[in-house]
């Protein structure tokens, strides 16, 4: 009876041990395949001795594979209020070239005094949120202005005030989505116009509540995703914002930007860490697919032997390559298919 007992509990330990040498050969393999599928692209932006790249904290993409970056030049977000700053009297906003990383144009000077979100519509126009004027704007692609949404320096919390708004998302047929923002944790719609449509969310950690909408953006089946900064999370809701799911990860922290690759069903996520508020520990950048399954991550976790980076948006081009905007090394990182 001893011998049966022993036996049996020497086959459970074999197992025991088998299991664990395979989990660590997956983990190893899959870590391994996971590490070879991005390289960074050195050398990337080429950036003139006179041009100053301030906190870039949106980034888009034209028809064309251009990358359109809008930062702060050297203004700094350090105390609040922001709204009693004068305008940047810089350019902050410039198209780069994808391939080459040569600067195409630029412009925005004299406009902003606290830059935050960036998007690019489909008729390459350009959507940008101020943080210290309390403002939507939209821009066709040679820089005019096509419409403004706030009123400039007031902020509220109704239809027609933002308090500090963070990012747009624009459909197919032009109307928009706003995330709003730091101070009123609601996501906006309006019309192609600019008319109030509707809204939801409130501050809080429920579904459908925000501690601060961060970044947002659609899928081709018109669903939002926005990233919801102090809650850790991406939540994702219908065209009418009814909630459908929370994407949440135990390694995520502060959750900053989501872009959706369309063409390949991925989502990419990028965040933010440090340890009691003053250990700064960097970002990550993850990949999900539409089913909520974490893909690939990299960053401070590994394969990426990079300064430690403070990343606030993220994107996408049609080949895969991956950009984000650093805005605590002042830079555009690019990173490529292998």
């Amino acid at each position: 009876m001893e011998f049966k007992q022993n036996s049996i509990l020497f086959f459970l330990v074999a197992l025991l041990i088998l299991g664990c040498k395979n989990s660590e050969k997956n983990k190893t393999e899959q870590e391994s395949k996971n590490s070879d599928s991005y390289v960074l692209v050195n050398d990337w932006p080429k950036l003139p001795d006179n041009f100053t790249l301030g906190s870039p904290t949106g980034l888009g993409l034209d028809s064309k594979g251009n990358i359109i970056v809008f930062h702060r030049s050297g203004r700094t977000w350090e105390t609040m209020p922001i709204s009693h700053l004068p305008v940047i009297e810089e350019n902050t906003i410039s198209k780069i070239n994808s391939k080459t990383g040569e600067i195409l144009n630029s412009w925005g000077n004299n406009l902003f005094i606290m830059p935050h979100g960036l998007e690019v519509d489909n008729q390459n126009n350009i959507w940008v949120t101020d943080c210290g004027l309390h403002q939507v704007f939209k821009f066709d692609s040679s820089g005019n202005l096509l419409m403004k949404l706030g009123e400039a320096k007031i902020s509220g919390n109704d239809s027609e005030h933002f308090n500090l708004p963070t990012d747009v998302a624009v459909t197919a047929d032009g109307s928009f989505y706003v995330s709003d923002g730091y101070g009123n944790s609601r996501v906006i719609k309006f019309s192609k116009d600019g008319t109030y449509l509707f809204e939801w969310g409130k501050f809080g950690n429920k579904q459908g509540e925000f501690n601060i909408p961060h970044g947002i953006d659609l899928d081709n089946e018109g669903n939002v995703y926005v990233a919801d900064r102090e809650n850790n999370r991406i939540q994702k809701f219908d065209a009418k914002g009814n909630f459908i799911a929370v994407w949440q990860n135990k390694i995520t922290e502060q959750l900053y930007s989501v872009t959706i690759d369309n063409k390949n069903n991925h989502l990419f996520g990028i965040d933010y860490m440090t340890v009691n508020d003053t250990i700064v520990k960097g970002s990550d950048i993850f990949r999900f697919d539409l089913e909520a399954n974490l893909q690939m991550q990299f960053g401070r976790t590994g394969f990426y032997d990079g300064p430690i980076s403070r990343y606030h948006d993220i994107q996408i081009d049609n080949n895969g390559s991956i950009y984000v905007g650093d805005i605590l090394g002042n830079r555009i990182q690019k990173f490529k298919l292998k």
